[in-house]
């Protein structure tokens, strides 16, 4: 497993690699956590912003 620096990660995070067929790990678990925080229903819900 290759090991990413600070940079690599956040440039991952807001990469969605559109135009291939998968997403990369990172952005995957961004929007996943953004889904539980914007979900009513979850305890940890913020209140959208």
């Amino acid at each position: 497993m290759k090991k990413y620096t600070s940079l690599d990660n956040h440039a991952n995070q807001l990469n969605s690699n559109r135009g291939t067929s998968g997403f990369n790990k990172q952005y995957k678990a961004v929007q996943t956590n953004r889904s539980v925080q914007m979900n009513p229903n979850s305890k940890l819900y913020k209140r959208g912003k």
